[in-house]
């Protein structure tokens, strides 16, 4: 039943965005921000038990907060706003209704070695038409995570993640490993306020950079 409810729910959010879309009149760079796992799913979990659902959704929320209050908004929807579980294939057909013109998944690193640190950003490992753009915008989030935050830069990398590979024939797509939950300095790092802030800063500084190149 409980699946039931909350399949309904990604509809009825599905539909709401699709309506939102049709009454736009301005043409806007249409953002999606993939807010990895969710509900049962915890993803990582941190040495001081931090789950990295929660870590990200808090990121995005703040991405979300921070855009709101820009001169110029960018237009930037969630895959989910609280803690549930949306599948795979459901987080791109979103950014497919919705004609998204960007998509950057957000999720936080696991490793067995304590001392693993800093960010990686994926981009698919297939070739399309917009696997240059995904490139470009990886380095650009890798650029302001460095500056911004003095963040490890663990590079641009290549995979065949799912929401990566449904998306890179349709738009830019990219997926983020924000930092190491294992790693005692990053994980205790998302618990303050203040640094969830700054992330997002990055993130959202790194979105306006690309946004404003492809203008």
């Amino acid at each position: 039943m409980k699946k039931v409810l909350k399949n309904v729910s990604f509809v009825f959010l599905l539909l709401k965005m699709c309506f939102i879309f049709g009454q736009e009149t301005a043409i806007q760079k249409r953002i999606i921000i993939d807010v990895g796992h969710g509900g049962k799913d915890s993803g990582t979990i941190g040495i001081n038990g931090l789950q990295e659902k929660d870590v990200v959704l808090d990121i995005a929320l703040e991405i979300l907060r921070l855009n709101k209050k820009s001169e110029i908004p960018l237009d930037i929807y969630l895959t989910r706003y609280n803690d549930t579980l949306i599948a795979l294939s459901d987080r791109t057909k979103l950014a497919d209704a919705l004609d998204a013109d960007v998509f950057i998944s957000l999720h936080c690193n696991h490793s067995d070695n304590a001392n693993a640190r800093g960010i990686e950003v994926y981009v698919a490992n297939t070739k399309s038409q917009f696997s240059d753009l995904s490139t470009l915008l990886a380095y650009l989030l890798q650029a302001y995570f460095k500056k911004e935050l003095g963040f490890e830069s663990r590079g641009v990398k290549f995979a065949n993640f799912q929401v990566l590979r449904e998306s890179v024939d349709y738009r830019p797509a990219v997926l983020v490993e924000v930092g190491f939950l294992t790693n005692e300095d990053e994980g205790f790092y998302f618990l303050q306020p203040s640094k969830v802030k700054a992330v997002a800063m990055a993130i959202l500084k790194g979105i306006y950079n690309y946004s404003n190149k492809r203008l």
